[in-house]
């Protein structure tokens, strides 16, 4: 299948040191060893030439997965990457997301503390990203609350408002499968993987669309804050348009997209 990956960024805020654009999927954030395609880094080096040929250089502070959509922090020179990256580490930025998931949580609220570690570690596994709960993952802690459940033909669904307190690779898709309910769409984390595989060698194909519903997974970058010389940040991305649809009772399907970026207009 010929995809034209859509690249319509929005810049939310944008300051002498950082800058925060909403992210679309399925726009990679930086470029793969895969054929060539647009990405996130590429539209902002468009975007911000002059800073570039003047000293500049980007930094991807919040990396966001092809197809989670929502929030990402850039640094536009190195001592503000570094900075940046401080507070990241010390985990001092509040970051939230939102999730459409299969099923309906009995608990309004709760926290999962599972840790979290590559499937390759503890054994054999066909998909190196692959991530498991375990006894011997790193520590991980994720708060999770329940902002509404649908239905739709297919069966029971929430929306779940996740709050991230550690940074492992694929936290919240983890800690909602392991609890039951896998984010809609999930290739990798709705069963054993199987979906991830078939999707490599095959593409979208019309059987994934009927187990999976949705030909991205269902998860949204929504708010990220911090504090920046003195003062008090808080960026905001509204739910895509395609997870609304389908919060909505609408059928979600791929299409081709057109490739455009903009500085917010």
């Amino acid at each position: 299948m010929n995809l034209q990956v859509m690249v319509d960024f929005q810049v939310l805020d944008e300051s002498a040191d950082w800058i925060v654009v909403d992210k679309p999927a399925p726009l990679i954030v930086h470029p793969a060893n895969r054929q060539s395609e647009p990405t996130l880094l590429g539209g902002l080096e468009q975007l911000l030439a002059y800073e570039l040929a003047t000293g500049g250089d980007l930094g991807i502070i919040t990396r966001l997965d092809r197809e989670t959509s929502g929030v990402v922090l850039i640094s536009k020179h190195k001592a503000a990457a570094r900075e940046l990256g401080w507070i990241f580490e010390r985990r001092q930025a509040r970051k939230e997301y939102l999730a459409i998931v299969n099923g309906w949580p009995v608990q309004d609220e709760w926290v999962c503390e599972e840790g979290i570690i590559r499937a390759g570690e503890l054994g054999p596994s066909e998909i190196w990203v692959r991530q498991v709960v375990s006894e011997r993952g790193k520590d991980c802690r994720t708060r999770f609350r329940v902002e509404r459940r649908f239905e739709r033909e297919e069966g029971r669904f929430s929306v779940i408002r996740c709050f991230p307190e550690t940074g492992r690779m694929h936290q919240i898709r983890v800690h909602l499968a392991s609890g039951g309910f896998p984010i809609v769409g999930d290739k990798l984390y709705s069963r054993n993987g199987a979906e991830y595989l078939e999707w490599m060698g095959q593409g979208w194909t019309p059987d994934l669309q009927e187990r999976l519903i949705l030909p991205r997974h269902a998860l949204h970058a929504a708010g990220l804050a911090i504090s920046w010389l003195g003062a008090e940040y808080r960026w905001k991305a509204e739910m895509s348009g395609d997870l609304e649809a389908f919060c909505e009772g609408e059928v979600v399907t791929l299409s081709e997209r057109v490739v455009i970026w903009n500085r917010g207009e």
